[in-house]
């Protein structure tokens, strides 16, 4: 089998920053009651020109200039979002058009939270076939444009990214070791997009009847954490590994209580898990691109080490990798 495996990894992040205190300012909550429940002390808030197309381009463009790969050798684009700026075209065929890879097939992927290690996994199967070469993987949420801003139990939650990553082939022993894809249809209710009217962000626009994020947090905590568990626990032992193998775990960055509560139930060290949670907030499908993207160029994931990449989201869906960097 050939060995597929992360040659470069990017990122943009949006550069308005909204704080606990300016939420303050929003709905009745403060800056202490976010940070307890959830980790999060702010978030980054897409401009009106930083369309999903626009962060997930950027993010595109950092990878490729890390790997140093030619936009026209990329065969393959896959972008993981649940915000695109239209229903077509495709976000994939976008970053396409502006990069210049004329070569590339283009299609998006809609897995929530998990977008991103579906979308890798999908794209390594390309790879491992012989099918295509190289491989560019984006996940790009502008996820604000769903909250509503006078739900103080959702708004305080989330903010806009894209990350990246280029895949290709790496020597034997290295590379993308194991995948684990799963799926629970049966919460679907627990987390949710409703048409509803909603006010705004920007409180000069009118009111309008538009699609806002609903969800159950308290039973949504419950199936997350157990979820991320045992899709760890799975990709570990497909890849033959044990925890214990494990340097670094990366995350979708939901709730920190989630996290904590993942690495007590896998008994790891929160050392070794890597969060970015308190300056981001969650960007569905960009949460987990975003934190390798940061893990990586902060060197706690170096030559060598075994990483394993967990995440869930709304549909119900989860997903894991475990890669050998």
């Amino acid at each position: 089998m050939k060995n597929v495996g992360i040659l470069s990894v990017g990122c943009y992040l949006p550069h308005r920053v909204l704080t606990n205190h300016d939420l303050e300012k929003m709905v009745e909550t403060t800056d202490e009651w976010i940070t307890t429940r959830t980790g999060i002390k702010e978030r980054r808030i897409a401009g009106k020109h930083e369309t999903n197309s626009y962060l997930a381009i950027h993010a595109a463009k950092d990878a490729l200039h890390h790997s140093k790969l030619d936009p026209a050798k990329i065969d393959l684009i896959i972008v993981g979002t649940i915000s695109p700026d239209s229903n077509f075209p495709s976000v994939a065929c976008l970053v396409q058009k502006a990069l210049g890879a004329k070569h590339a097939a283009a299609f998006d992927i809609s897995a929530a939270c998990s977008g991103f290690l579906y979308a890798i996994t999908t794209a390594k199967q390309f790879l491992q076939s012989g099918t295509y070469k190289n491989a560019l993987v984006i996940a790009s949420e502008k996820i604000t444009s769903l909250i509503d801003w006078s739900d103080r139990s959702t708004c305080v939650l989330f903010g806009d990214g894209a990350g990246a990553c280029v895949l290709g082939m790496v020597p034997e022993g290295q590379g993308i070791l194991s995948e684990y894809l799963h799926a629970q249809g049966h919460f679907g209710e627990l987390m949710a997009v409703v048409m509803e009217e909603r006010e705004p962000l920007n409180q000069k626009d009118h009111m309008m009847k538009i699609p806002k994020v609903v969800m159950q947090g308290q039973e949504l905590f419950k199936v997350a954490v157990n979820s991320m568990a045992h899709a760890v626990e799975i990709a570990v032992k497909k890849a033959g590994l044990k925890l214990s193998d494990i340097d670094c775990i990366v995350p979708h960055q939901a709730n920190d209580r989630i996290i904590s509560a993942v690495a007590k139930k896998l008994d790891v060290p929160k050392e070794k898990i890597f969060i970015n949670i308190d300056r981001y907030g969650n960007m569905s499908a960009a949460s987990i691109a975003v934190a390798l993207c940061e893990a990586v160029h902060k060197k706690q994931i170096k030559k060598g080490s075994n990483v394993v990449l967990v995440a869930f989201g709304a549909g119900l869906v989860s997903a894991a990798n475990v890669v050998k960097w």
